[in-house]
């Protein structure tokens, strides 16, 4: 596994896992990363500082009192992103159980924004950018909507002036 540090256009930094160069080249070409913070795929490899060795061994790997680095799954092959964070020494530790009940909450808000969207607004489906442009062009009433656009639809309502956002649309689970 190898770790790069990613930007978006909007200057958005962030930390991928990938099984090789060659699998962040692909994914990166088929626009299958995403920026965590505004969910653009137009994606670029940021500057990294090399990882040094020290006694022996590389920051990333386990520490020799025991413990264990955290691990950052990947599904099939696919980018796993985590936000990027200073080095060690600038940060104090967090507590795993600390870490976990922000994990949760974050979980918990993303599944609210999506509680709240599909009880407020209209589905639209493929059809978002051409139902943004109707309001934003008063063509029809102003409502909330939601839908599916491609890069291009969302690159092309951006230079228009259509203000619309993008939202980590977490799956629903069925527990």
């Amino acid at each position: 596994m190898i770790l790069f540090v990613l930007k978006c256009t909007a200057d958005h930094r962030f930390e991928a896992w990938f099984r090789n160069g060659d699998a962040y080249e692909t994914q990166a070409a088929a626009k299958a990363i995403a920026c965590p913070v505004c969910g653009d795929t137009h994606i670029t490899k940021a500057p990294m500082a090399p990882r040094i060795a020290k006694n022996g061994r590389s920051r990333d790997e386990a520490p020799r009192d025991g413990g264990a680095p955290e691990a950052v799954p990947a599904e099939a092959g696919g980018a796993a992103t985590v936000p990027t964070a200073p080095p060690a020494s600038a940060t104090p530790s967090v507590p795993a159980e600390l870490r976990e009940r922000f994990a949760a909450e974050v979980m918990r808000q993303l599944t609210e924004v999506r509680r709240t969207v599909e009880t407020n607004c209209d589905y639209v489906g493929d059809r978002f950018a051409e139902e943004a442009r109707r309001i934003h062009y008063g063509e029809t009433d102003p409502r909330g909507i939601y839908g599916e656009a491609t890069d291009k639809e969302a690159e092309e309502l951006k230079e228009e002036g259509v203000t619309f956002g993008r939202i980590p649309w977490l799956p629903r689970t069925n527990s």
